[in-house]
């Protein structure tokens, strides 16, 4: 089976566009949605339209969560007061456009999705999370200590956990324990559609790759492909810069 999977499109239209022409190519078995549609430019509605017009499988994202309930809060951690003040235009923003049937879809939208594989008398568990099981905004970056990353998967019994919010794409193999009995299980950080921020402004998606071989005792059973794809960034941008959001979110998706 190959699942695509995609996150972090934050009310970019023609990053999502441009990801629906790549990954129609690409004819996955399933496809799902891994949150936050909203926050950062101008399409919030368009975006959730197209979302729900393909009846795409969908979380709920920290922006999405806030939104939904007509917070002036999204959940995110911006580490500087300039941050906090351009966020806190972002969110009015989204708040002020975002339309009643949409904010509507927001608020129930689930806070995981659990698939579960039988497969070579195996089990195999796969959690989509937005930011982590614990909570939807918790960033799981790359250098995360392996024994927490463990834990937590552990806790939440996931064998391949994908998720997304730090816009930065990583797939992460840990072994439970070296033994010949080996139980292997996969970090997946899917990366952003519309919000890159890992130096390449370009879109990025994943297909997960499971197969009838699939299994948690074998660490290449399980396949990651990262997908990137070019939309047009300058249209987004220029967006940005004619609305009463912030220049430096043009900039931000200009530069990845």
């Amino acid at each position: 089976m190959k699942i695509a999977l995609f996150s972090d499109i934050h009310a970019n239209l023609p990053a999502l566009e441009a990801f629906f022409a790549d990954v129609e190519k690409q004819k996955p078995d399933a496809i799902y949605c891994l949150g936050d549609l909203v926050g950062y430019n101008i399409w919030p509605n368009e975006v959730i339209d197209e979302i729900r017009k393909r009846g795409i499988p969908c979380i709920a994202g920290n922006y999405d969560f806030g939104i939904g309930r007509h917070s002036d809060d999204c959940g995110c951690a911006y580490k500087t007061d300039e941050e906090k003040a351009l966020g806190k235009i972002s969110i009015a923003y989204t708040n002020e456009v975002v339309k009643d049937e949409q904010r509507a879809y927001l608020r129930t939208l689930p806070a995981h999705i659990r698939l579960e594989f039988q497969l070579n008398n195996d089990k195999l568990n796969v959690l989509f999370v937005h930011g982590s099981p614990r909570k939807v905004n918790e960033y799981l970056f790359e250098d995360r200590d392996e024994k927490s990353l463990l834990r937590i998967m552990e806790q939440a019994d996931a064998d391949v956990m994908c998720f997304g919010h730090t816009h930065q794409p990583y797939h992460r193999i840990l072994p439970a324990e070296i033994t010949e009995d080996t139980h292997y299980r996969h970090a997946i950080n899917i990366g952003s559609v519309g919000k890159p921020k890992d130096k390449d402004p370009r879109g990025g998606y994943v297909l997960l790759h499971i197969n009838e071989d699939s299994s948690i005792k074998n660490k290449d059973s399980v396949k990651v492909e990262f997908i990137r794809f070019d939309y047009d960034i300058e249209k987004a941008a220029k967006a940005v810069e004619d609305s009463p959001l912030p220049n430096e979110y043009a900039n931000m998706l200009r530069n990845g």
